[in-house]
């Protein structure tokens, strides 16, 4: 039966071109639109780690008395080295990241200015990043603070040819570090672990060093780019024993006990560091601990023209549906005639409907189509726009579907009416008229 609806549709849809045309262009330039913002805001709101983001976590405390009630995003050097030697979590990592000159081992070389992240051993494991030579550092070159360095495939395809290259040598500024690690190509979306250094959606770390080696060489300049001090401030090159907030220090934690253990854990801290003088509060420690999803929401890390460009799409494609069903009421009811011969020889209101929706549903395939084009092009122009997340507007899979998924249902609802109303005409009365 179902061949037959789509024969009829067919037949119908090549005796009005001008009028077929219309409805595609309408459907296709309103599904067109929708995919081109929807598919930047998935990209740009997915979870950057699926599998791992529930064990994650983001401690916060307030040390400073400033008047906002939040606790800070960031840390102190003696928070986080604190937190971090006192080892509460299963893994924990400090970050901190800025661009810094990198030299290939060639005579001579050009400098490269990359992102470096200055951080602890766990990091990697704790965020599953993938190695395509080596591994990371262990514990002990934390301690020594070693010179050894993690590089990036791009890093080690450009200076190495995409060899091993675990055991070379590169420069970062004047300072020679020992190759022990080479990643496979590793981008989350959004880079969740540092939003306060490059960006949240910037392009991939070149290369990551031992955090306590990055301030024994602190002229390397690995300060982060949002420094938040207050109180007078005695060496801005040194920020150990400074009032500054410049690092985050992220956690696993894998059971729920663990959870509310470590929360615990963390008023007990800033009680403690209350005692000593640092920590300064009226009536009750500021603390929260928030998971990986809680703390990209919490940072909006999305940003709000893109959710924006999105609600204005639908807007659209909203104006859109309404042109249609205008164009599919006047089409229906002018075959009010042939429709009730139809019905004269026996066919049901029901088989009525569902050959006028078929119709509809067959013009929201096209208009899928036509959509599916005019958001290649537009996600092409976002490409080339100057955002830092303009490299990573891709259509996948899931969204390539849910354009023809979209098309189907919006048709298939533009059609509602017009489908019934046709459905209402009389029979007898289009027999008598004929």
């Amino acid at each position: 039966m179902f061949s037959y609806y789509l024969n009829l549709a067919l037949r119908s849809l090549r005796r009005t071109p001008i009028l077929t045309a219309l409805m595609v262009l309408a459907i296709g330039l309103g599904i067109g639109a929708c995919i081109t913002t929807l598919t930047v805001l998935h990209l740009l709101s997915g979870d950057p780690l699926p599998d791992k983001s529930g064990q994650l976590f983001y401690p916060q405390i307030k040390p400073d008395t400033r008047s906002k009630t939040e606790p800070e995003g960031e840390y102190t050097y003696i928070d986080a080295t604190n937190l971090l030697r006192e080892h509460r979590a299963d893994r924990q990592a400090i970050v901190v990241s800025a661009k810094l000159k990198v030299f290939g081992p060639q005579p001579g070389a050009r400098p490269m200015s990359l992102s470096t992240v200055a951080t602890t051993t766990d990091f990697f494991p704790m965020f599953d990043v993938p190695f395509r030579y080596g591994a990371g550092w262990a514990v002990a070159d934390d301690d020594a603070r070693a010179r050894v360095a993690v590089i990036s495939q791009a890093l080690n395809d450009k200076l190495f040819g995409g060899t091993d290259s675990v055991g070379k040598s590169i420069r970062l500024e004047k300072w020679d570090f020992r190759i022990v690690g080479v990643l496979k190509h590793w981008r989350p979306v959004p880079r969740f672990y540092d939003l306060f250094g490059q960006g949240s959606f910037a392009g991939g770390d070149g290369v990551f060093i031992p955090f306590a080696t990055s301030r024994d060489l602190a002229d390397l300049g690995i300060q982060g780019s949002s420094l938040d001090c207050w109180g007078q401030l005695t060496d801005q090159v040194h920020l150990e024993n400074q009032p500054c907030l410049w690092l985050q220090y992220w956690v696993e934690l894998d059971t729920p006990a663990r959870v509310a253990a470590y929360r615990e854990y963390l008023v007990h801290y800033s009680e403690q560091q209350k005692a000593l003088g640092r920590f300064q509060y009226k009536d009750k420690p500021i603390t929260a601990l928030r998971g990986l999803m809680d703390w990209l929401s919490y940072n909006q890390v999305v940003p709000s023209d893109v959710r924006l460009q999105t609600w204005v799409a639908f807007g659209f494609l909203l104006v859109c549906l309404i042109n249609t069903v205008g164009l599919l009421l006047s089409k229906f009811l002018r075959r009010s005639g042939e429709i009730g011969v139809r019905r004269a020889l026996g066919a049901s209101r029901g088989a009525v409907f569902a050959q006028l929706l078929t119709e509809a549903g067959l013009i929201g395939v096209a208009g899928g189509m036509l959509g599916l084009l005019l958001a290649l092009a537009g996600l092409w122009a976002v490409r080339r726009s100057p955002t830092d997340y303009a490299a990573l507007a891709h259509l996948d899979l899931g969204m390539f579907l849910t354009t023809f998924v979209l098309a189907l249902l919006a048709s298939l609802l533009a059609g509602l009416l017009p489908a019934w109303r046709a459905c209402l005409v009389p029979p007898a009365l289009q027999l008598k008229s004929n």
